[in-house]
């Protein structure tokens, strides 16, 4: 063998144990590249899921004249985010313009729903401070006290919510009255407002009128 020969033969030898090793090292290295460690097991969870929303607290009233429905909504302000409108197609006192003294009791029935999805903590009916007289057409009396010959009384099932004077319900607190438990989501609670002219009303209490606002609230 020539001497260049036997020099080659010697240097693969030398280098072969050499590209092995570098070779075997390349393949664990590219083993963790991939997997990330050396280990076998593995566990996740991942919560894709996670949210949160508010519910919504709106009220619904009605009342049946005359086979005719009519409804009013915490809501027909036209937003939830003022959620307080006034109703004034719905006459809590009957809206008559003949009553006698101790004539029938003009008689409202009512109801107040829960039309949101969250149940409402409280429910209050709060009156307005006065109790205000007008006139009733052309004739009219000269008494100035009609409120207090309006009587009234609200009942809720067998609750008697309020009974006396239109004057003494007006700026009455909501704690003087006794109120049914607030409703659930979706639950309605009745209510019946009848309205008498005090028997001993006279002469001078002819063709007049009383008028009282009345605010229902729930809360929660």
């Amino acid at each position: 063998m020539s001497e260049r020969a036997a020099h080659s033969s010697r240097t693969r030898r030398r280098f072969t144990p050499l590209a092995l090793i570098t070779g075997a090292v390349g393949v664990i290295l590219l083993s963790l590249s991939v997997t990330g460690s050396l280990s076998g097991f593995t566990a996740s969870i991942t919560n894709n899921t996670n949210t949160a929303a508010s519910g919504s607290l709106v009220m619904q009233e009605q009342a049946t004249v005359d086979t005719v429905t009519t409804t009013c909504l915490s809501t027909d302000n036209g937003s939830v985010s003022t959620n307080s409108a006034t109703c004034s197609t719905i006459n809590k006192f009957g809206g008559s313009k003949v009553m006698v003294p101790g004539g029938p009791a003009v008689v409202t029935a009512i109801t107040i729903k829960n039309l949101g999805t969250t149940d409402a903590k409280t429910f209050t009916l709060t009156p307005g401070a006065t109790c205000t007289q007008s006139t009733n057409g052309s004739l009219n009396g000269t008494a100035t006290d009609l409120c207090t010959k309006i009587n009234v009384v609200i009942t809720s099932g067998a609750t008697t919510v309020f009974t006396g004077t239109a004057a003494s319900l007006a700026g009455a607190l909501p704690a003087a009255l006794t109120m049914p438990a607030a409703p659930a989501a979706g639950a309605t609670i009745p209510f019946t407002i009848s309205v008498t002219l005090n028997a001993n009303s006279g002469n001078s209490y002819q063709g007049l009128a009383a008028s009282l606002p009345l605010t229902w609230t729930f809360a929660n």
